[in-house]
């Protein structure tokens, strides 16, 4: 690919943290949102738990306002908290730096954390706290999506959908594109560094011959400022979690334009991949385990209620609630933007006056998974694989945000990912789990077609022809 500056890694560096303090907008979110006081409904819940038996029943527990909120939401307005016993203030957080600092700082007891947060605080990888956090379950899978602008539907980019799994004719309308842009207009945008959302936009470039490291900057702003940036020209793609990419394909401004179409979810990235952790410190757990247990059931209960393809319009209005995700439309029904990624009518849009609407769950997996993704007994959304906490330390190793793949890796995983206490909580719930916590991710559920064997992550890193060790190209004056 053509371009007239190749970006070093310091370069790329000094783009992560570019827009949260120079595109900042008036849309910051105001954490003082946070919902307060009881529903009635929590209210005439009886706990099964005594809240004097645990060590600390009063929480503070974090979320950010998208559409992964809703288990948090759930829990809080049903009263699956106050069933176990346990007294939980919500707080807002203004972004996913925020909610995972939140926790490595003590301010909050618990929060949901990008997938990699976790794995990469303990791996002390280049833009990320290097702290103890620990995870045992994920809140869902799925849930989010890459948006591009209107320049790229000029230049012919469409839904990777129509595509058709043809990852060559992508590759020339994506290369053509960015070949044709000025090089301070390499711009690409997500929610955290060191996160899935920065590896996935890596993988998909690399994916059609182009080293990010080369040709773009990646900056990090937080989901509700996406859609306005984008309006302002701050990128060209971005990549964040429900609503905030369907809110861009309605009207926006004085002039309601519309700013950007859906390009993929997630999943058809990597169908499967775990999106949002529910993160404590490890000394949460080590001093306060019945509370612990607590909040990991009630959040499994909350899971499952919006799993439940009968709750699921009700989970799209009640996180529409301003002390939320406050993404209400001002026309239209109250849950037209959380709607599609929770009910899962989605629409990828597109600026030729068609609906590409696909019906399915798989928008976004909060504990039942279908058919396909359920091969092995006992497997729904919220257990967690450790073999994921080790493609996620391939993509840190394969990029450079650590010097090489931990020789300790599989034990660094097992101290992150909590799968064994997830597996005596969910036995004492009456839930089945897989028995390992190791599996192969099949070639097919990635856009790449490459297969994923966590018994072999350095043949697997070795197998990309593109990474930040990799020849780089210099521009001639």
């Amino acid at each position: 690919m053509n371009h007239d500056q190749s970006w070093s890694r310091r370069q790329f560096l000094q783009g992560l943290g570019a827009a949260a303090s120079g595109l900042a907008l008036s849309s910051c979110v105001n954490t003082n949102r946070s919902p307060v006081g009881l529903t009635k409904e929590a209210q005439a819940v009886e706990p099964i738990i005594d809240p004097k038996t645990l060590e600390k029943p009063n929480l503070t527990v974090g979320f950010v306002p998208v559409n992964d909120c809703a288990p948090f939401a759930v829990a809080w307005s049903k009263g699956f908290f106050r069933k176990y016993g346990l007294n939980v203030t919500l707080s807002r957080e203004a972004s996913w730096g925020t909610s995972r600092d939140g926790i490595i700082f003590g301010r909050l007891d618990a929060s949901p954390v990008v997938s990699g947060a976790v794995t990469n605080a303990r791996t002390g990888a280049e833009g990320a706290r290097h702290a103890p956090l620990c995870a045992a379950m994920t809140i869902h899978r799925h849930g989010n999506a890459m948006t591009m602008n209107k320049a790229m539907w000029d230049s012919n980019l469409r839904p990777w959908h129509e595509y058709n799994g043809n990852l060559e004719g992508f590759e020339r309308d994506f290369q053509n594109y960015f070949a044709k842009l000025p090089t301070e207009q390499k711009i690409l945008a997500v929610v955290l560094s060191s996160s899935i959302y920065e590896y996935f936009f890596r993988y998909l470039a690399a994916a059609t011959g182009i080293n990010p490291d080369e040709e773009f900057r990646v900056i990090i702003i937080p989901p509700p400022q996406m859609v306005s940036n984008m309006r302002l020209g701050a990128m060209q793609a971005y990549m964040v979690a429900e609503p905030w990419n369907t809110r861009a394909l309605n009207p926006l401004g004085k002039k309601g334009q519309q700013v950007g179409f859906t390009f993929a979810q997630g999943r058809e990235i990597w169908e499967g991949h775990p999106d949002r952790l529910l993160a404590v410190m490890e000394s949460f757990i080590e001093e306060n385990p019945k509370t612990y247990r607590s909040l990991v059931k009630a959040m499994i209960e909350a899971c499952q209620y919006c799993s439940d393809p009968k709750n699921r319009e009700e989970v799209a209005t009640l996180i529409t609630d301003r002390s939320f995700t406050g993404a209400k439309p001002k026309t239209g029904p109250v849950d037209k933007f959380t709607r599609p990624g929770i009910v899962g009518e989605y629409n990828y849009g597109g600026f030729d006056g068609k609906k590409r609407t696909v019906n399915t769950l798989e928008t976004t997996l909060f504990f039942d998974l279908p058919d396909k993704l359920k091969t092995i007994p006992g497997n729904h959304s919220t257990f967690l694989w450790q073999s994921h906490s080790l493609w996620l330390m391939t993509q840190s190793a394969r990029w450079g945000q650590i010097k090489e793949f931990p020789k300790n890796a599989e034990e660094l995983a097992h101290k992150a990912w909590r799968t064994d206490l997830y597996r005596e909580i969910a036995a004492e719930m009456g839930i089945q789990c897989p028995a390992e916590d190791y599996k192969v991710e099949a070639a097919e559920v990635f856009i790449d077609k490459r297969k994923f064997d966590p018994s072999d992550p350095i043949g697997y890193l070795k197998s990309f022809e593109i990474s930040s060790n990799s020849p780089k190209k210099f521009a001639l004056s």
